[in-house]
């Protein structure tokens, strides 16, 4: 049974759980999320499998997930990013931030999410359980498609973006 972190807001570890146990309860977890870059500066995004447990078929950043129980981040992060979307590139850490979101089957998302990001021109070759689509978009595009559409992404990338866009935009300046 794979046990993810529980931790408080100040990122410390409080104990450890069943990753679906925590969801059903809400619990504060340890997440990640990362953000693959190309060098035109195109974003890859991810469409999750449609029988992922919640927010299915939706578009959202590289890859998310959890370091399990006794597992450092940096593994984690390598491990997933392999595992989901069969990419191995350099990772650096940029933020941190809480979120939380109920979906309607009755599960929540409550997670102290560290975002990395990453840059590679090497295409992915995603694991089609994990993965139903991939592709690279611009920053500005895909600003447009969000506020067009909302609904076609998931909610923690969702409030992600705004903040990735300013500090990818500082990196390049």
């Amino acid at each position: 049974m794979e046990q993810i972190i529980l931790v408080n807001e100040q990122d410390e570890i409080v104990g450890f759980d069943e990753k679906l146990s925590v969801h059903q309860k809400g619990l504060l977890h340890r997440a990640f999320s990362i953000f693959i870059f190309n060098s035109k500066g195109e974003m890859l995004l991810q469409q999750r499998d449609a029988d992922k447990y919640h927010s299915p078929s939706l578009w959202t950043n590289t890859c998310c997930s959890h370091p399990n129980k006794d597992e450092e981040m940096q593994d984690a992060l390598h491990r997933r990013l392999k595992e989901e979307m069969g990419l191995e590139c350099d990772l650096n850490f940029l933020y941190k931030f809480i979120y939380r979101a109920a979906f309607q089957n009755g599960l929540t998302e409550h997670e102290l999410d560290h975002v990395y990001y990453g840059v590679t021109d090497v295409h992915p070759a995603p694991n089609p359980a994990e993965v139903k689509a991939w592709r690279y978009i611009s920053l500005s595009e895909l600003k447009s498609e969000m506020e067009n559409a909302p609904e076609n992404f998931t909610v923690w990338f969702q409030i992600s973006f705004p903040e990735i866009e300013l500090r990818w935009n500082q990196m390049l300046k």
